[in-house]
């Protein structure tokens, strides 16, 4: 069994997607921007600023969901410039701490979404917290 979530401001959005889709003792969360929640506008200032919104807005579907970052097991993350690969990850780190970081792939792309800089997707273990 599926059970979908889409929070009201992405359906008033009109996004063609779900935000996240549990299956099983799994969350997959739909790959996040960092775009201004209900809107399709990306917050300015750069690849810091940008990621600290995509992280804002994973965390957001996170916690509609009874999570946190801490049972997040796997990201995905896209660069439209894999040379932002530092500035990336000194943001994601203040997310992401300890001796048990999520597994991650990432790579460069040639376009993301809205001409966003980054793309964040992850998995969370849902497990107990049914």
């Amino acid at each position: 069994m599926f059970q979908y979530y889409t929070a009201p401001e992405a359906k008033a959005a009109g996004l063609p997607f779900s935000l996240a889709v549990r299956v099983g003792d799994v969350l997959y969360l739909s790959g996040c921007l960092g775009n201004v929640p209900g809107t399709m506008e990306l917050v300015k200032d750069g690849i810091e600023a940008e990621t600290r919104q995509t992280m804002a807005n994973i965390e957001r579907v996170l916690k509609a969901n009874g999570l946190g970052f801490e049972d997040v097991f796997k990201c995905t993350v896209m660069l439209a410039d894999i040379k932002q690969w530092g500035a990336f990850n000194k943001v994601y780190l203040e997310y992401f701490s300890g001796p048990n970081l999520p597994t991650r792939s990432a790579f460069g792309a040639n376009g993301l979404a809205l001409g966003a800089a980054v793309e964040v997707e992850a998995w969370a273990y849902v497990g107990s917290k049914a």
